[in-house]
């Protein structure tokens, strides 16, 4: 069972930036780069939904339409992390953003497993 671990999440002005991380514990045996994973974020009061996802070894990325040209997701393997970087962030960046195992093809939450704990990002005036 693969663990994630979030940080990283805090209050910001819209335009601001932030960088999360999570870091990841696999099963032994198991290596880092067996594992897509991506991030979700749940904004009060509606559904949870998938940011962005990564392949194991890094070469293909995937985007929701909202937070394309301003979040960059990335990966050191070395390290056991992915990264998130917000840029240019909006009051509608506001959530809780979830580190999770997820699947290239689709951003939808059924894609996701193994969640993490969550991080909080708060972008306001």
């Amino acid at each position: 069972q693969v663990q994630l671990v979030e940080s990283g999440g805090g209050s910001v002005q819209p335009g601001g930036s932030l960088r999360l991380s999570c870091v990841a514990s696999v099963p032994s045996g198991y290596r880092m780069e067996y594992y897509a994973i991506g991030w979700a974020r749940q904004a009060p009061g509606k559904e949870r939904e998938g940011v962005s996802c990564i392949s194991g070894l890094g070469g293909t990325t995937n985007y929701t339409n909202s937070v394309k040209g301003r979040f960059t997701i990335s990966r050191d393997n070395a390290k056991n992390t992915v990264y998130l970087q917000m840029n240019n962030l909006k009051t509608e960046d506001t959530g809780v953003y979830y580190c999770a195992l997820c699947e290239l093809r689709a951003l939808e939450e059924d894609n996701f497993a193994s969640w993490g704990q969550g991080t909080q990002v708060t972008v306001s005036t």
